[in-house]
């Protein structure tokens, strides 16, 4: 995802946010602090969660089948440049309790076996 496309979908998203907020404030007019608060609270979670997923997806570990030389990525134990394994999708949570899902390249070092999910 581009820059450009960033600010489209995430202004969106905000826009959302702010809409869906004002409407449940119109609807609830009794809300205590509290709930307000809960309310506002689990929505900025949902647009955190999708910031979050986009921005990593745009990070070149994502895939890194065509890295040039000496950016390629590496097992953290021994240093060896993995083997690609196909992409694989890891399912995290946020601090906030969201899930978000990223789809990266997978990877296997030839030297000791292990497996990786290259962070970044």
């Amino acid at each position: 995802m581009n820059g450009d496309r960033f600010d489209v979908e995430w202004s969106k998203l905000s826009e959302e946010v702010i809409s869906g907020m004002s409407e449940w404030r119109l609807q609830h007019p009794r809300a205590s602090l509290h709930e307000i608060e809960t309310e506002l609270d689990e929505r900025l979670a949902k647009l955190r969660a999708r910031m979050l997923e986009d921005a990593a997806m745009a990070s070149a570990a994502a895939d890194w089948r065509g890295a040039v030389e000496g950016e390629e990525a590496k097992c953290p134990k021994c240093g060896r440049v993995l083997q690609a394994l196909g992409e694989h999708s890891r399912r995290l949570q946020t601090d906030a309790g969201r899930e978000v899902v990223l789809k990266r390249q997978y990877g296997r070092c030839p030297s000791c076996g292990e497996t990786f999910f290259p962070s970044g």
